[in-house]
């Protein structure tokens, strides 16, 4: 049986949620599923999220968020990105044909798996 430490959990599902939501708010053209595909190895997750018909917008290159300024300082947008990247292992983008795939991946250190 495999057994997931709850922080673990949460860094995934607040991933998932952050990456579907900018999928869907920033993609205005498309009218198709976003796919998503959970792979469990035997010390990992890797989450794919597979936007079709999209405009390319690669996540990995975003500006950092400078969380040491006030939020009154703070430009709007891009702390949740900067919350994905700190959550996560590892995180890579691809985009071909209108087709853009987010995918990351979670190690499962010190777990009974």
């Amino acid at each position: 049986m495999l057994t997931i430490d709850e922080s673990v959990i949460f860094s995934i599902q607040l991933a998932i949620e952050e990456l579907f939501t900018n999928m869907v708010k920033y993609n205005h053209t498309a009218d198709s599923d976003i796919a998503i595909a959970i792979e469990i190895g035997e010390n990992k997750i890797q989450i794919n999220l597979t936007d079709y018909n999209s405009t390319e917008f690669d996540i990995t290159k975003t500006q950092e968020v400078d969380i040491s300024q006030s939020l009154a300082e703070r430009k709007v947008g891009g702390l949740g990105l900067h919350l994905v990247k700190k959550m996560v292992d590892e995180l890579s983008y691809h985009y071909s044909n209108g087709v853009s795939e987010v995918i990351f991946t979670k190690y499962l250190e010190n777990q009974n798996v």
